[in-house]
């Protein structure tokens, strides 16, 4: 599974100020680490950027590309600094992300179309997100008809279900997984991809690795091309350059409703995630434990 790597943020504390005073060095870095690290392409997280957004994004997009040549996704609310960045690129560059809210479509649709880019199409309206996978393909199909207006063609549509915890929102992520069930039918040629991280928001630390973990092998039995990353969980990366075939088969025979015979703590840690994520069993933050 392509891995794109969600830690050049401007929400850190080192980079945050690093971008704003346009100190190169934690920048550069940073994009080495994650580009060491594996990762397929570069998340460059502004944020808001509402104070000398398309400047900064500019300037963050030349040093990253200075220092490495890992393509990159444009991650911001502001338009022009989107547009700034997708000047900037050099090869394939990426819009994250592009929702079915009507200001959203304006502005961004005809930056997709005139830099030839790719982006990220956030199954999010007006109405607020989806209830279920039924709420996530009519909105997918709505997208991509107003991309194929605006002459963008489905291989540079990377659909994203939303991701939401399953600390707080069980049923959305079972919501979430049902889209991909059924995502090759209605999405033909496009690519999908999600914010992995969102599933294990709220949980423990200790305990975000093994839902992320656990959920990327869910996502990939259902075909999910792509996921936004931590670009240093090297089990993670692992999982996703088919190295842990051991884990994948334990969660796959739990998709099928089968009862797998766990060998050690990390297959049984890895069936009761699995319970968990699809719904088969409660979250708590002790579900490891009973």
């Amino acid at each position: 599974m392509i891995i794109i790597g969600e830690n050049l943020n401007v929400m850190s504390s080192v980079l945050g100020p690093a971008i704003k005073n346009r100190d190169a060095g934690p920048v550069t870095e940073m994009a080495l680490k994650e580009k060491n690290a594996g990762v397929d392409y570069i998340d460059l997280n502004m944020g808001p950027a509402r104070k000398q957004g398309p400047e900064t994004m500019e300037w963050l997009v030349k040093t990253v590309q200075e220092a490495v040549d890992t393509p990159l996704f444009l991650d911001t609310m502001n338009t022009e600094a989107i547009e700034a960045g997708l000047k900037a690129c050099r090869g394939e560059a990426v819009i994250n992300s592009i929702s079915l809210k009507p200001e959203v479509i304006k502005a961004l649709l005809p930056l997709a179309s005139k830099y030839n880019a790719g982006f990220v199409g956030l199954l999010l309206s007006s109405d607020g997100i989806p209830r279920d996978a039924n709420e996530r393909a009519a909105l997918a199909v709505e997208l991509m008809t107003k991309a194929a207006e605006a002459g963008i063609s489905p291989e540079r549509i990377w659909l994203d279900p939303i991701v939401l915890p399953v600390s707080s929102q069980q049923d959305q992520v079972k919501g979430c997984t049902g889209f991909m069930e059924i995502f090759r039918d209605i999405a033909p040629g496009c690519r999908s991809t999600c914010g992995l991280s969102n599933v294990s928001n709220g949980a423990p630390p200790k305990l975000r690795p093994i839902l992320n973990r656990t959920y990327l092998m869910i996502l990939e039995k259902y075909g999910m091309y792509s996921a936004i990353a931590d670009s240093f969980d090297g089990e993670l990366n692992r999982i996703a350059n088919g190295k842990r075939n051991d884990a994948g088969k334990i969660v796959r025979e739990i998709m099928e409703g089968r009862e797998p015979s766990p060998a050690n703590q990390e297959e049984t840690d890895y069936v009761k995630t699995a319970k968990v994520l699809l719904g088969q069993s409660l979250y708590s933050h002790s579900w490891l434990k009973l």
